[in-house]
C-alpha cells in the first residue's frame, strides 16, 4: 500500500489563495475554496519535514493531484450539508429514548426537514462507549418502521436516508425499503456480508474509523502520529471496499471523532482535518454532543452541548462538500448558511 502523505499547511482563502495558486505558490485544497502553500511529507523518505508547496519533489505529483482535486459528490447533494441525528434506542447518550416511538421519530424528521436539511442518519444501537450489540431483529424491528413511514410521506421524498448499523442484514432491509446511504461505524469489517451488500446495491457508504468495538475500543487509543494513522487507517478500509466491488467513488470517509481517541488525540485530529483529503472521498464529520465537547466546554449534560458541537464542527468546513452530522439540526443550518455567506463576502 502506498504510504505517502501530504499534510497540507500554511492554508489561504479567497484573493490570497487564487493569487498563490496561480503564482504556483500553492495548490488548492480538494477543489477549494482553500489552498496550501506548505506541505509535510510523510512516508517515502518524505520524514516529516515541512517544506513549500514549490519544492514538492516530482515524484509526488500523484499524491498533490489527489489532495488538490475536488472529491466525487458520492451521489450526495452537493457542497456542505447538515445530517440529522435519529436514534431510535432507549440508550444513546444524548438523546437515547427520544425517537423509540416511530411517530416521534418521524415528527423530528419532519421539523430537520423544515430547517433546510436533506440527509438523516437513522440508528438502531447505540456505539457509546462500552455500548453492548444489539440483535440483528432488534435493531431492525426499531429503524424498519421509521425508514417506511418516511418513504410514505411524499413531503419527504427530497430526503435522503442514512442508516447507522453495523448489521448486513440490517444494511440490506434498509436499503430495500427505501433507504439511500449506509454509515457503518466499522467501515465495514464488523460484518463479513456488508461488503457484499453495499456492493451489490451501489450505495453510498460512510466508512467510519474505529479501533475495535464500541464495548473495546476505550484499550485501542495509543498512536504514533493520531491523524497520521487515521488516515491510513480509512485508506486501508477504502482499499478494502474498492476491491470488494464498491466504487471508490461512492465512499464518503468519517476520522471517528471519540470512537478510540483521547481527549488530546480528538482534539489534534479536529485541527488536522486537511490530511483527510489525502483519500480522495468526501468527508463526514460527527463530534455533536461528544464527551471532549463536554470535557473542553465543562458541559455535563449531553443535551446542552450544542454551542461546542456548532464551534466543532465548522473545522470541517475546510473540505467544500463536508457532511456535518448533528442533534440540533436548526442550529446548525444556520451556523453553516452564516459561514457561506462569510466565505461569499
Amino acid at each position: 500500500m502506498d504510504n505517502r502523505l501530504i499534510e497540507p499547511l500554511g492554508l489561504l482563502h479567497g484573493p490570497a489563495a487564487r493569487q498563490a495558486v496561480e503564482a504556483g505558490a500553492a495548490h488548492w485544497l480538494a477543489g477549494g475554496p482553500h489552498a496550501f502553500a506548505l506541505a509535510r511529507l510523510s512516508g517515502d523518505g518524505g520524514g516529516g519535514r515541512i517544506i513549500p508547496v514549490a519544492a514538492i519533489p516530482p515524484h509526488w505529483a500523484d499524491v498533490v493531484e489527489r489532495v488538490s482535486a475536488p472529491p466525487p459528490d458520492a451521489g450526495l447533494p452537493p457542497g456542505a450539508q447538515v445530517m440529522g441525528i435519529i436514534n431510535v434506542t432507549p440508550d444513546s447518550f444524548s438523546d437515547g429514548g427520544r425517537h423509540y416511538d416511530v411517530w416521534a421519530a418521524l415528527e423530528s424528521i419532519q421539523q430537520m426537514h423544515a430547517a433546510g436539511c436533506r440527509l438523516i442518519d437513522i440508528g438502531g444501537e447505540s456505539t457509546r462507549p462500552g455500548a453492548p450489540p444489539v440483535w440483528v431483529e432488534e435493531e431492525w424491528r426499531r429503524i424498519g418502521p421509521v425508514i417506511i413511514a418516511m418513504r410514505a410521506r411524499s413531503a419527504l421524498d427530497d430526503m435522503r436516508i442514512s442508516v447507522d448499523t453495523r448489521q448486513a442484514m440490517v444494511m440490506d432491509r434498509a436499503l430495500a425499503a427505501g433507504a439511500d446511504i449506509i454509515n457503518d461505524v466499522s467501515a465495514l469489517t464488523y460484518d463479513p456480508q456488508a461488503r457484499a451488500v453495499v456492493a451489490r446495491h451501489g450505495c453510498p457508504v460512510v466508512l467510519m474509523h474505529m479501533r475495535g468495538t464500541p464495548a473495546t475500543m476505550g484499550r485501542h487509543t495509543v498512536y504514533e502520529d493520531v491523524a497520521v494513522d487515521v488516515t491510513r487507517e480509512l485508506r486501508q478500509r477504502v482499499d478494502e471496499a474498492v476491491a470488494a466491488g464498491i466504487a471508490r467513488t461512492r465512499i464518503l470517509v468519517d476520522p471517528g471523532i471519540g470512537f478510540a481517541k483521547t481527549l488530546s488525540g480528538n482534539m489534534e485530529l479536529l485541527s488536522r482535518l486537511p490530511l483527510l483529503a489525502n483519500l480522495g472521498c468526501r468527508v463526514l464529520l460527527g463530534v455533536s454532543r461528544k464527551r471532549m465537547i463536554g470535557e473542553i466546554g465543562h458541559e455535563p449534560d449531553a443535551a446542552r452541548r450544542d454551542p461546542g458541537t456548532i464551534a466543532a464542527s465548522l473545522s470541517g468546513l475546510i473540505f467544500p462538500g463536508t457532511i456535518i452530522r448533528v442533534h440540533n439540526v436548526p442550529a446548525m443550518m444556520q451556523a453553516l448558511r452564516v459561514r457561506e455567506g462569510l466565505d461569499r463576502s
